[in-house]
């Protein structure tokens, strides 16, 4: 049996369904429910026995400590977060009660717990905290990629929070013993995310009829990492990854955001043409910058590669293929996800605007 917390957003949800579909250990899923986060997505599991879900808060420490004490898992794997950067800037303080105090409530129950396991357990327990490249700052072009090792820099507060986050679970590997492993991701895309993110939003849009909200220039650089792939990578983490490391999970592509809206596009004038004919990426619109904009991310995956062998098996091309042609196949998600509220944020966010 392991916990996963946040296993109902986009990776935590795609991490469940890989999960179970490669093997029999239970998971009981802890989820919170906010705007992002959709059962439908889990509907697969829906009369699965191995699939416990649990509404909740990982900021409820006492409904934490029940379910580890019920359930006895063996593992914690904690993806619940919240970590869209524009909402961040808007509404800090989500950020800081989700992913600073609630990974602070948290470690203190799982604490509580790993004290109370006998030694063979106490040796088999894994804590993995998933957390973001953006912790590390921003790039300049010709700087090499993050590593373990990078300072922290985060200049947003969604990074802040998740840079804090990822002290306390250092801090609780060297003060407590907790055997932690941590890792930092690039940008996912892929299957059921949701379409507030830039790939998502692009496909939406698009469809849609809507204008394509492209910020400044379009040359913000991203590593961009398919979900599965990630979803492979922390399985190997949780499965062979030394406590108190921290692994860099990366897909070896970097690309400015102006090529991926341009990629999205040309799959879908091949795959769903516009009516009349046109590019889809006449619908192109530059917006104003968002404040503090971090210029390049890259991630260097070579310790991943090198002690546990992992490597991405998607190359981008493949990776965004199949992404295109999952939200073409499953209109229906798409349209349940996108309340009204949602829809007013983004009319409102979005607002075009001449280029920067």
């Amino acid at each position: 049996m392991i916990l996963v917390t946040g296993g109902a957003g986009f990776i935590g949800a795609n991490f469940v369904i890989d999960w179970l579909g490669a093997q029999d250990e239970p998971v009981v899923n802890l989820d919170k429910l906010t705007y992002a986060g959709n059962l439908e997505t889990l509907a697969s599991l829906q009369d699965d026995p191995r699939h416990i879900f649990v509404k909740g808060d990982i900021a409820d420490g006492a409904q934490v400590s029940e379910l580890l004490n019920r359930y006895r898992p063996r593992a914690v794997v904690n993806f619940a977060a919240e970590s869209h950067v524009d909402r961040s800037i808007s509404s800090p303080e989500d950020f800081i009660q989700t992913n600073i105090v609630g990974t602070f409530r948290l470690l203190e129950a799982v604490r509580e717990y790993f004290g109370g396991l006998d030694a063979a357990n106490k040796a088999a327990f894994r804590f993995l905290h998933v957390s973001t490249d953006e912790v590390y700052g921003s790039l300049r072009a010709t700087e090499p990629a993050f590593t373990e090792g990078n300072a922290y820099q985060p200049n947003s507060p969604y990074s802040a929070s998740k840079a804090a986050s990822d002290h306390l679970v250092r801090a609780y590997h060297h003060t407590y013993g907790l055997p932690v492993l941590t890792t930092n991701c690039s940008n996912n895309y892929g299957p059921r995310h949701f379409p507030e993110k830039l790939i998502p939003l692009m496909i939406v849009n698009a469809l849609a009829g809507k204008p394509l909200p492209v910020y400044g220039d379009g040359m913000q650089v991203r590593d961009w990492l398919y979900v599965g792939d990630h979803c492979s990578a922390i399985r190997r983490v949780l499965e062979a990854g030394r406590p108190g490391e921290v692994y860099n999970i990366g897909g070896w592509n970097e690309k400015p955001n102006i090529e991926i809206v341009n990629s999205v596009c040309s799959l879908l004038d091949e795959l769903q043409p516009r009516p009349d004919g046109k590019p889809y990426r006449e619908q192109i619109s530059y917006v104003k910058d968002r404040p503090g904009h971090d210029r390049r991310y890259a991630i260097d995956a070579s310790k991943i590669q090198r002690e546990l062998g992992w490597v991405p098996a998607e190359t981008f091309e493949t990776g965004i293929r199949k992404t295109v042609q999952w939200y073409l196949a499953n209109p229906g998600w798409v349209a349940h996800v996108q309340s009204g509220a949602y829809r007013s944020w983004i009319d409102s966010h979005y607002a075009v605007a001449d280029a920067a």
